[in-house]
């Protein structure tokens, strides 16, 4: 069991705890003890290695004082906390430029928690149905004419964990508040603080994930073992379809943004999170982590959650996705294909001018930008300029002690 500590021992501040540290105690310990996916087992080892001489990098050397600073490599796994503000801040300069001068909307669909142990066995099938339930059910709703009567343009924000890195899995889908008519040659404006009624979407991508659930099952693309066993039997399965059936499913609509730097301040904190990140972490000792949430159906307190540290990284492998698989994709007017001509004519239609080309920030201009640091400035003399002298090797990882 986990005692929770009164106080913080010692003088002085420690080093801030990340998720590494973590997985380096206690991952290869995880490993022989629970059976993972390859692409859990990646992640453990990728985040343990970041930043770290097991992944190489350079020296930098002072061309005035000749001070001289290594720097290793990033492991640039999607699932690493520390991974993911460069990647983030470039996605969104590609959708700034994407932007229409139109009000946008924020709608999350949930799936019920009987989806958990379901999605644990088949994360591909469970995660590709809700995009495709909840994009179906958005486009619908836009191309009938007592709503819009056009296409709408859907960005869709895939989230497995909740606020104690259970599994709670919802869609979070950025939709313009407007849509392209069928012939392209009229843009037919939405109300400005309402754009579908909720529970008729509720219900609608209910009916569509069932019957796509169902298809699924019929196609034989569901796998079934351990506490899902049952539901191979196909009256377990129907019964199943009916009891979800039954109830109510949750679609949330958010207030409508106030402008496009609103909008891209929604997309910077959605778009490239992880299931927990090193800042709400609070310390690690005597084998249990604990850990910052928000209890919102406490008014939405602040608390602290202590896990040991099997149960939490069990917890957090949970929100592993499939190899290879989009969390972040886009339909209607945003869909790949056909974006640029799509957008280009949106924007003639709405009087915007196309979005001027910016060229792509480097690594240290982007890092300056949003930390004010200056890379490439000698740390030690304040005045000289750091170079490249040598590159780091690889190092292999220690042994495993735990």
């Amino acid at each position: 069991m986990c005692a929770v500590p009164r106080g913080t021992a010692g003088a002085g501040v420690p080093p801030r705890l990340e998720l590494a540290d973590i997985v380096r105690a206690h991952g290869d310990a995880f490993r022989r003890t629970h059976r993972l996916a390859t692409v859990q087992h990646r992640a453990l080892r990728a985040i343990a290695a970041c930043r770290t001489a097991v992944l190489g990098g350079h020296r930098d050397t002072c061309d005035r004082c000749g001070a001289e600073r290594i720097t290793y490599n990033s492991c640039r796994n999607r699932h690493c906390p520390k991974c993911q503000t460069l990647t983030k801040e470039r996605w969104l300069a590609a959708r700034r430029a994407e932007l229409l001068p139109i009000p946008y909307f924020h709608v999350v669909f949930t799936l019920p928690h009987d989806f958990n142990t379901l999605a644990q066995g088949n994360p591909r099938v469970i995660y590709a149905l809700l995009f495709r339930a909840a994009a179906d059910t958005l486009l619908t709703f836009g191309r009938d004419p007592r709503h819009l009567g056009g296409t709408v343009g859907i960005t869709a924000i895939l989230h497995t964990w909740g606020q104690t890195l259970t599994q709670h899995l919802h869609l979070h889908c950025l939709v313009t508040g407007g849509a392209l008519a069928p012939d392209r040659a009229r843009w037919m404006a939405g109300r400005s603080s309402f754009l579908f009624p909720v529970r008729a979407l509720s219900r609608v991508f209910r009916a569509k994930y069932l019957a796509g659930l169902q298809r699924a099952f019929d196609a034989g693309q569901l796998a079934f073992a351990g506490g899902t066993a049952a539901l191979a039997d196909r009256r377990a399965f129907i019964a199943l379809l009916a009891r979800l059936r039954a109830v109510d499913w949750v679609v949330y609509a958010k207030r409508p943004f106030a402008g496009p730097e609103q909008v891209l301040a929604y997309l910077g904190r959605y778009t490239h999170r992880v299931a927990l990140s090193n800042d709400r972490l609070v310390d690690h000792r005597d084998g249990c982590v604990r850990f910052h949430w928000k209890d919102y159906a406490d008014h939405d307190r602040g608390k602290v959650m202590t896990l040991e540290a099997e149960e939490f990284l069990r917890r957090f492998l949970l929100h592993v996705v499939p190899r290879g698989f989009m969390r972040i994709r886009h339909f209607g007017l945003l869909a790949n294909r056909t974006r640029r001509g799509t957008l280009a004519r949106c924007r003639d239609l709405l009087g915007q001018s196309p979005p001027a080309d910016v060229p792509p920030e480097s690594v240290a201009v982007l890092l300056q930008r949003l930390t004010g640091v200056d890379l490439s400035r000698c740390p030690m003399c304040g005045e000289g300029r750091m170079h490249v002298t040598a590159l780091a090797g690889r190092v292999a990882p220690g042994p495993d002690t735990s």
